[in-house]
């Protein structure tokens, strides 16, 4: 238990060589647009824009570290694992100075109110965005081998200790305008890194590195956001497929993957120009619900936090629903339905100790999601056939859940990962005849993901959890909690601060 976080003073001389801009490194060729220095440090958030008065409110305050500075340093903080990682794979590391590929996932996520909480008076709606990356994996291609050597992989890629921040700012993740402002030069800067070198000393020797951006650490609201579709409760129900969500709701399982950030950015157009003089409806129909212009490549994948909680709101209600009979009545009033909420919550709470919340959170998500609480429920309903109708769905769930939170399904759970499509196919067709009252037309976003999409996206990438956004997310935690006992107490300083102690 040796204290880590050591007071500010301290950090001023180990620091040095810790935080971004200690390492000399260069790119060939040379970055468009992005300064070639590499010493550069904790830079404004808004640097990069020529400030008018109407462009970016003035007192938006955010800080970053430049993206290819922050990467320099995240290599060189990687580098006894690189040199590890070529002797165990017998490579001579003398030869090995170029053909690195590095896999990073980025992550972005708002945090809600993070005020400082000061007595009374007026509460002030403060809240901040996070933006992060995580270096996930390094490979290297060897002459004559066709496919690259995984020389590293990050062991906890949802750990707050592999997700370095890049950029803090005091924004509101609904306000648009703004954060696109302050993203802006961010994915400038990827995009140039992305056709580009970098040279730096790893080992003693100058290697040189590609790297591949994965934007996967998002979830719904902020993917949705980014890439120019319209708001979560749109007909549109998926990220990842342009099915509404009375086709969702229809079929449930048979739906692939076919939304891209190239293929939005094209349905933009087509929204903006509209060729075919077509109606607002029709027009919407052909764009299916793109209606902004996409501002940053994220990788179509399922968040896997967000969606253990969507589905525990979703059984919740379920629960709800059974401890009412819902399928044999229509239109029961809100008194019932709130008296059968809460007799549902008192039950939680004396079996399973479970507190009820204002907002389903992951934690009571995880513990809402088990065989043990579907059987405490199940005292609560009245017919022996709805109660059996309950645990198999809820057995079906536990066995598909694994799939989707492991970092590696293959490995983890290679049985379930086999079963997956016949279970999730299973589970859709309790849905659509035990439980049809509930998804008649109607579908939740992440009901229909889990569904549909689990197994390709496990094809394509080989793990769904690895690439969630929850290293991220447990990143918030430290943010507040930096922002509390190791910042200076002035807004121009504090995300100073609490970047360079987050890095």
């Amino acid at each position: 238990g040796r204290q880590i976080f050591q007071p500010l003073h301290t950090l001023r001389n180990a620091e040095k060589e810790l935080l971004p801009g200690f390492h000399q490194f260069e790119w060939q060729p040379a970055l468009k647009n992005v300064s070639s220095s590499w010493d550069v440090g904790i830079i404004d958030g808004l640097s990069g824009w020529t400030t008018f008065v109407e462009d970016v409110p003035a007192d938006t305050i955010s800080r970053r570290f430049r993206y290819d500075v922050a990467l320099a340093s995240a290599l060189k903080d990687l580098e006894e694992d690189i040199m590890e990682g070529l002797r165990e794979r017998g490579l001579d590391d003398s030869i090995c100075t170029s053909g690195f590929t590095v896999v990073v996932k980025e992550s972005c996520d708002g945090m809600g109110d993070v005020s400082e909480k000061h007595g009374n008076g007026p509460a002030v709606p403060e809240k901040a965005v996070r933006f992060s990356f995580t270096v996930m994996s390094i490979s290297i291609r060897v002459e004559g081998e066709d496919d690259g050597i995984t020389i590293f992989q990050e062991p906890k890629p949802n750990s707050e200790l592999s997700c370095r921040p890049l950029c803090l700012m005091f924004v509101d993740e609904s306000d648009h305008e703004t954060l696109t402002a302050i993203l802006g030069p961010v994915v400038a800067e990827r995009k140039a890194m992305m056709e580009s070198r970098l040279i730096i000393s790893v080992g003693g020797l100058l290697r040189s590195f590609r790297f591949f951006f994965r934007g996967t650490g998002y979830d719904e609201k902020m993917v949705r956001e980014m890439e120019g579709l319209e708001a979560s409760g749109s007909t549109y129900v998926c990220t990842l497929c342009d099915s509404t969500r009375a086709e969702a709701s229809q079929n449930m399982v048979l739906h692939s993957i076919t939304r891209s950030h190239n293929e939005n950015l094209e349905r933009y157009e087509i929204w903006r120009k509209n060729p075919f003089s077509e109606s607002a409806d029709e027009l919407r129909d052909r764009v299916k619900g793109v209606s902004a212009k996409p501002f940053m490549e994220t990788q179509p994948t399922l968040d896997a936090l967000h969606c253990d909680i969507g589905n525990a709101t979703e059984f919740y209600k379920i629960f709800q629903d059974e401890i009412g009979e819902v399928y044999q009545r229509t239109n029961p009033s809100r008194e019932e339905r709130r008296r059968w909420r809460s007799t549902l919550d008192k039950q939680l709470r004396s079996k399973l100790k479970l507190k009820p919340v204002m907002r389903m959170n992951g934690n009571y998500a995880r513990r809402l999601m088990t065989r043990e609480a579907v059987e405490v429920v199940c005292e609560l309903v009245p017919s022996e056939e709805r109660r059996e109708a309950l645990k198999r769905l809820m057995e079906l769930y536990v066995q598909m859940k694994p799939v989707w939170r492991s970092t590696c399904p293959s490995r983890d759970c290679p049985d379930q990962l086999c079963r997956y499509s016949y279970n999730s196919q299973q589970f859709a067709d309790l849905l659509s005849t035990t439980f049809k009252y509930r998804y008649d037309g109607k579908i939740t976003n992440y009901l229909h993901k889990t569904l549909a999409h689990v197994p390709e996206i496990i094809e394509r990438d080989g793990s769904i959890g690895a690439w969630a956004s929850e290293g991220n997310e447990s990143g918030n935690k430290l943010f507040r909690r930096f922002r509390k006992m190791n910042a200076r107490q002035s807004k121009t300083f504090e995300l100073e601060d609490v970047l360079k102690h987050h890095w």
